[in-house]
């Protein structure tokens, strides 16, 4: 499976953040579509049909938990695969993502390198 064909919504409201993922990301050939609020990141994601989502925890309009829920909550979303991002990195933070049907949750700052291999790990695409 190649990632040329792979849409990854990230919604995060800090700028800089969702220009780095956006770049690695572009480089390993990877479609990114970028929301800066979770409301917008629902909306995107249901006219968008992405593969894989990347969403922070700490966003405008409703928290990427909520989010979470409400797409795990969507038929159309259950096995899409969604990363929290966040630096939120506490072990209450985790299971609450773990309980709102996150399917991993990535520590800010992180590693482009890593990144990549989580998301090709989650989309089944072998190096």
């Amino acid at each position: 499976m190649s990632s040329n064909s792979k849409k990854i919504l990230v919604v995060d409201d800090e700028e800089l953040t969702t220009e780095l993922a956006k770049t690695f990301l572009e480089k390993h050939g990877f479609e990114v579509i970028i929301a800066s609020d979770g409301e917008e990141g629902l909306t995107l994601a249901e006219g968008e049909n992405p593969d894989l989502i990347l969403l922070d925890v700490m966003l405008p309009t409703m928290d990427g938990f909520t989010v979470c829920k409400k797409l795990k909550e969507n038929e159309k979303f259950k096995d899409t695969p969604i990363l929290m991002f966040t630096a939120k990195g506490l072990s209450s933070d985790i299971e609450k993502g773990e309980a709102v049907g996150a399917d991993e949750y990535i520590v800010k700052p992180f590693s482009g390198k890593a990144l990549v291999a989580t998301i090709r790990k989650h989309l089944g695409i072998d190096d």
